[in-house]
């Protein structure tokens, strides 16, 4: 991941909204979250800007700062032009009065670096035979050129940028002076870091704006009459073209703003289309002042540029222009290091996501790649999955679920909050003996059902389960189950057929009733007959005792 920005992995919502204006697709996803892919990233700070939970974190250097002042030698500020965009109303000077209170030793404008890189365009173009220029003061851009079109190197201006320029000029001027950059851009952040010893720190307006507030400072707006020059309005679209003289023969002279522009003016210049052209390019649409950390409250394309146009001027900052040789910059292709599908790879990667025919890569841009071979090539790069793909989700879900409503033995029946049938699978037509499914989608459930039920769900938002219920029109008993999905606002009725095992109950019930009926038959005629032994019995005992006293007398009497 590029050292100036991160991912809040907590945040991140598997949305790929960030692939979707990613202009070059450096964002790699896995497990549901997003990445940025480091030698890929051109720094444009899109995804920063779309990122609906904020998950993306430019890197604070606040800190970095604060040790810069705490280390005794001067740190001066080198303030993008565009500041006059984002602080509305406040000048130079009052810049100059709330950082010095922060610490810094004095606050210059870049502007006066951009002055001395336009004077270096239009002296290459006047003593140079160069065919293409492209403006180099970008470095989304310029890592653009060096990361997707190596071949067009050679025509991009080996200059330093504006920013870099300053710098050089207040160290050289100023012995053991320390330089931050101050402004609008994410990408600022990797020129300073890779190129080492010109500037020593790069902060947003975003952060400037948190360091004053939590110093208690509060920037004044001020109108004075402030030293004009025509280098303030290199932060808008045209502007480097503003500054310069366009008079080198037979030169065309053309600005460009935003990545996806930039991509097809280089894929001309590739194919031969364009010659003896000087391009100034800009990633951000409206250039800096459109810039991805200029405040979210303060991007007003309009406004801001009639800021920059009312602070700048027609003539140019007082230099002395440095020698050619100390505006040179070496800009090396870095190599991606990304290895291409074959045809065949691509097309297996293309049935993984359902797709078997060109008539379903339907090319809807969901996932955030244009095209679905885009996608299948970045599956094979690692970089994406084939779950991103919306349709194929879609459908797979559909057939999922319509396998599980076509093939479980129980009725389902999904109703809206009007009580109308809106599906009905084949179980349930069963039980209720409806043919096709036609004959009652649309209709109020009423038509085969009893409503009550339903009605009592809605109401109370309870759902009712495993009531069985005997339906008398159909002669069927089930076991019902009513539930209401608040989120689709739907009704859900599961019916589980228990005909078979009520009619079956029944059954041992009588078998039961019958059984006992028979045992108590048989009791009732055993105790009879046992009564009627003991009846016997009783009287066969009493004639013997009889019998027996008689024949004691007689032998006592003998």
């Amino acid at each position: 991941m590029p050292s100036c920005l991160t991912l809040k992995k907590s945040n991140c919502k598997n949305c790929y909204k960030c692939i979707r204006h990613c202009p070059v697709k450096s964002i790699r996803f896995s497990a549901n979250q997003a990445h940025i892919i480091e030698n890929e990233c051109i720094l444009c700070g899109q995804c920063f800007v779309v990122c609906p939970q904020n998950a993306k974190e430019i890197v604070d250097e606040t800190e970095k700062v604060k040790v810069l002042l705490q280390s005794g030698d001067p740190v001066y500020v080198s303030l993008a032009p565009s500041f006059i965009a984002n602080y509305d109303g406040v000048g130079i000077s009052a810049m100059r009065e709330a950082l010095k209170k922060l610490g810094f030793a004095d606050v210059e404008e870049t502007a006066l670096g951009a002055t001395m890189v336009k004077n270096e365009y239009d002296r290459m173009l006047k003593e140079e035979d160069r065919d293409i220029v492209i403006s180099s003061c970008c470095h989304s851009v310029n890592l653009l050129i060096q990361k997707y079109f190596p071949k067009e190197l050679q025509y991009l201006a080996d200059v330093v940028s504006p920013m870099q320029a300053h710098c050089m000029e207040i160290k050289e001027r100023i012995p053991n002076a320390k330089c931050v950059f101050i402004g609008p851009c994410v990408s600022k952040k990797d020129e300073a870091e890779h190129y080492k010893g010109i500037v020593d720190a790069v902060l947003t307006f975003e952060e400037l704006t948190n360091w004053l507030k939590a110093e208690h400072i509060e920037l004044q707006a001020n109108h004075e009459k402030e030293e004009r020059s025509k280098a303030r309005l290199f932060p808008t679209t045209g502007g480097i073209l503003k500054t310069m003289a366009q008079d080198s023969p037979g030169y065309t002279y053309v600005a460009i703003d935003g990545v996806e522009s930039c991509i097809k003016a280089l894929k001309d210049i590739e194919d031969g289309k364009i010659h003896r052209c000087f391009i100034e390019m800009s990633a951000c649409v409206g250039s800096c002042i459109g810039g991805p950390v200029i405040e979210k409250n303060h991007n007003s394309p309009v406004k801001d540029y009639v800021e920059v146009v009312a602070f700048a001027g027609s003539k140019d900052f007082d230099i002395e222009q440095p020698e050619p040789a100390k505006m040179r910059k070496r800009f090396e292709f870095i190599n991606k290091q990304t290895v291409m599908p074959t045809e065949t790879e691509i097309t297996e990667i293309l049935h993984q996501m359902g797709k078997y025919k060109e008539s379903q890569e339907l090319n809807c841009g969901s996932c955030g790649y244009n095209t679905c071979r885009e996608k299948a090539i970045a599956i094979f790069q690692g970089k994406a999955e084939p779950s991103m793909c919306l349709p194929f989700l879609k459908d797979k879900a559909e057939s999922f679920s319509d396998t599980i409503v076509k093939n479980t033995p129980n009725g389902l029946i999904v109703l809206n909050e009007k009580l109308e049938v809106q599906q009905i699978n084949s179980a349930a037509r069963k039980i209720l003996n409806i043919r096709s499914a036609s004959d009652v989608l649309g209709d109020q459930v009423i038509r085969i059902l009893d409503p009550s039920v339903f009605m009592t769900v809605l109401t109370t938002g309870r759902g009712i389960y495993d009531k069985r219920e005997y339906l008398a029109e159909y002669g069927r008993y089930v076991e019902q189950t009513v539930v209401y999905d608040r989120e689709s606002r739907l009704l859900i009725c599961i019916m589980r057929d228990v005909t078979d095992e009520e009619t079956e109950r029944e059954k041992k019930e009588s078998i039961s009733r019958q059984t006992v009926e028979v045992a108590d038959k048989v009791v009732e005629k055993q105790m009879r007959i046992v009564q009627e032994i003991a009846s016997l019995l009783g009287e066969t005992a009493a004639e013997t005792k009889i019998a027996l006293s008689k024949l004691k007398e007689s032998i006592k009497d003998e």
